[in-house]
């Protein structure tokens, strides 16, 4: 028994990393924007708000490499060599394996430096 089906690999698992990224860019910037903004009016600290970026940006990490798991299963566990480029099916279905682990690394990388401001910042600046 699988526990995620083959039958979810389709063509929006190619989306699902850079997906991954985008919203936690968003989401780290929108609230240490905010939180600046009203430091004086929030309830807690830049240090828990660090720890609460630190959360997210594991969570997408891990989000991320299921991706590149799925990918992996999707292109044969690098069983194919590319280029798959014969108009058959399966040429497809490892093509969009190979291409969706390659987004999932680089999704990787961008949330890693998204992320290294944390570890640098350590209060808001006027």
């Amino acid at each position: 028994m699988r526990l995620i089906p083959k039958e979810i690999e389709s063509l929006w698992t190619l989306f699902t990393a850079p997906t991954i990224w985008a919203v936690h860019f968003l989401v780290c910037y929108v609230l240490v924007a905010v939180y600046c903004e009203k430091a004086a009016a929030a309830g807690f600290t830049f240090a828990q708000m660090r720890l609460v970026l630190v959360l997210i940006t594991l969570l997408a990490l891990a989000g991320i490499a299921l991706s590149a798991w799925l990918a992996w299963r999707q292109w044969g566990f690098g069983s194919g060599d590319p280029p798959h480029d014969a108009p058959t099916q399966e040429d497809r279905l490892l093509f969009q394996g190979f291409a969706t682990l390659l987004l999932s690394g680089l999704s990787f990388v961008s949330v890693v430096f998204v992320a290294v401001p944390l570890f640098f910042i350590e209060t808001c600046q006027p």
